[in-house]
């Protein structure tokens, strides 16, 4: 029997999701698949509020009581940057439009840019994850 695992390891697994879709967006702007890559994008910086989550005992699996979690909890609180909360607000929007649009297209350079905010958000969260 496989033992259940806890939440440390809940945390780290979903943080290792995250830094597999930053290797996952760059080999999909690499191909010129940008859409897909914008869908990636969104869902490293969703596994990384995940984590968060599982780190401050909040669950779900829905999308906007998570987000919506995290700006209560850490934007309006002043813990994090306003800036991180736009560029989930963004991702989430663009991941809508990506996937479920079909006249939407982006550039190379307007992905690298999602791509680059992104980074900057996992690892401001991850700050959070591995304070004490």
């Amino acid at each position: 029997m496989i033992p259940e695992p806890n939440s440390k390891d809940l945390i780290n697994l979903r943080i290792e999701q995250a830094y597999q879709t930053i290797s996952d967006a760059e080999f999909l702007i690499n191909n010129d698949k940008f859409r897909a890559a914008v869908n990636r994008i969104y869902y490293g910086m969703f596994y990384m509020m995940l984590a968060l989550g599982l780190k401050y005992k909040f669950e779900t699996s829905k999308h906007l009581q998570l987000i919506g979690w995290f700006n209560k909890q850490f934007i309006h609180a002043g813990k994090i940057d306003v800036k991180f909360g736009r560029m989930m607000k963004d991702a989430f929007k663009e991941r809508q439009k990506s996937d479920y649009e079909i006249l939407v297209s982006y550039t190379k350079e307007q992905v690298i840019e999602m791509l680059i905010d992104m980074k900057a958000f996992i690892t401001e969260v991850e700050k959070f994850i591995n304070a004490k």
